[in-house]
C-alpha cells in the first residue's frame, strides 16, 4: 500500500536527497507545510513571513519500508532538540516536524518520538501535527542536489550512498 508522510528537517534539499536513496521510497516532493498563507514563494518562506516549514512529502510502499524505519532515518539526520535551526540554516522555516495525514500513523510517530526523547535531557523540538497544508516548492528546488552537486547541505555527505 502506498502511504504518505511529511517531514520537515531543515533545508529540504538534503532531506530529499537523503530519502531518495532508500528502497521503498516511491516519490518525494519538496514544499512548504503548515503555514498561514496560500501558495507561498520561497523568498517569503525563507524570510519567515508565511509560517511554513521547508518540508519533504514522502510517498512510500509500507510493505518495503515501514513508517518506523522512515522515522529512524529521519532522526538520524536532524538535531531533534535544535529550535528553528538545522546546521547553518536558521529561522522558523527550518524547524523540524512530522506531519501526518493518517491518524492511524500517530501511534507509531508518538512511540518513536518517546523513544528518541529518552536519549536527550532537553525536550525535543520536533513538531508532531496533522498536515494542515502543503504547497510544492518551485521547480528549481526539486531534486536540487542532484542538479547542483556540491551545493550546501546541512546533512553530512557520509549519510548519502549516492554521493553529492
Amino acid at each position: 500500500m502506498i502511504k504518505t508522510i511529511y517531514l520537515a528537517g531543515g533545508c529540504f534539499w538534503g532531506v530529499q536527497h537523503y530519502f531518495d536513496q532508500f528502497d521503498g521510497i516511491l516519490k518525494t516532493i519538496v514544499g512548504y507545510a503548515n503555514g498561514k498563507t496560500q501558495n507561498p514563494e520561497y523568498k517569503d518562506v525563507k524570510a519567515g513571513l508565511t509560517g511554513h516549514a521547508e518540508t519533504l512529502e514522502i510517498q512510500y510502499d509500507d510493505k518495503t519500508i515501514s513508517l518506523s524505519k522512515i522515522l529512524d532515518l529521519y532522526f538520524d539526520i536532524i538535531d531533534p532538540v535544535s529550535v528553528n535551526q538545522q546546521g547553518e540554516d536558521i529561522g522558523i522555516s527550518y524547524r523540524t516536524g512530522i506531519y501526518y495525514v493518517e491518524k492511524t500513523d500517530l501511534e507509531t510517530i508518538q512511540s518513536k518520538y518517546n523513544e528518541i526523547q529518552k536519549k536527550y535531557d532537553s525536550p525535543l523540538a520536533v513538531e508532531v501535527e496533522p498536515m494542515k497544508n502543503f504547497f510544492n516548492a518551485e521547480e528549481y528546488h526539486q531534486k536540487y542536489l542532484d542538479k547542483n552537486p556540491g551545493a550546501y547541505c546541512h546533512i553530512p555527505a557520509s549519510k548519502f550512498k549516492k554521493g553529492l
